[in-house]
């Protein structure tokens, strides 16, 4: 399976310069699009930048594809949608959606990791929907530390830095709902961990 992956995410890079060249966009203009730098996308077809979800999101509304097209085959037409597994981090991600522009939707599924609370909160554009169906899951939102259970959902702007990771003990399972600034859901809050903000963030 972990080779499968690899070969998998080794074969992104060909895949979209492929696309770049097939719709005659320069990298500059594709930046433009996209907000990812010049640099970081021409690492990314080179192979020397590992692809993230976060990278692959713009890229795929950028192109108007279905994200699995840039991590696998093409779709056949079938309305059925067969999620093509994504590991990022050790992070399962099964895409649920197809179509490239507006709300993508995701199962994720998290294997224990409590020292990912020393990774570094990160910060995008868009807006970001997570519900847990099973096991715990910390967010790290801005100042706040919470502690979602299942049933429990949490929706934030994604341009705060933020993390969000499995402190364990077991496998945690999440819906993910991501979509561009401003597209929100109505939800409830998630509980505050005990202890307050993780004193490992500066």
């Amino acid at each position: 399976m972990a080779n499968e992956d690899s070969a998998a995410l080794a074969a992104v890079g060909p895949r979209l310069r492929a696309l770049r060249h097939q719709r005659g966009t320069t990298l500059t203009q594709l930046a433009d699009l996209t907000g990812i730098s010049v640099s970081t996308l021409s690492r990314l077809e080179s192979g020397s930048r590992r692809p993230t979800l976060e990278l692959l999101l713009p890229l795929a509304r950028a192109y108007q594809v279905a994200l699995d097209e840039l991590v696998d085959a093409p779709a056949t037409g079938d309305p059925r949608v067969r999620p093509k597994p994504i590991v990022i981090h050790g992070v399962t991600y099964l895409p649920l959606t197809r179509r490239p522009g507006g709300v993508q939707a995701f199962k994720q599924i998290f294997p224990p990791d409590p020292s990912a609370g020393g990774r570094i909160p990160q910060a995008h554009e868009g807006y970001e929907w997570l519900y847990v169906l099973s096991g715990r899951i910390r967010l790290l939102l801005g100042d706040r530390d919470l502690t979602l259970t299942p049933g429990e959902v949490a929706e934030f702007d994604t341009r705060i830095p933020h993390l969000f990771f499995n402190p364990g003990p077991g496998t945690a399972e999440a819906l993910s709902l991501f979509g561009p600034q401003g597209e929100r859901l109505h939800v409830r809050r998630g509980r505050p961990e005990r202890g307050g903000r993780d004193q490992r963030r500066s």
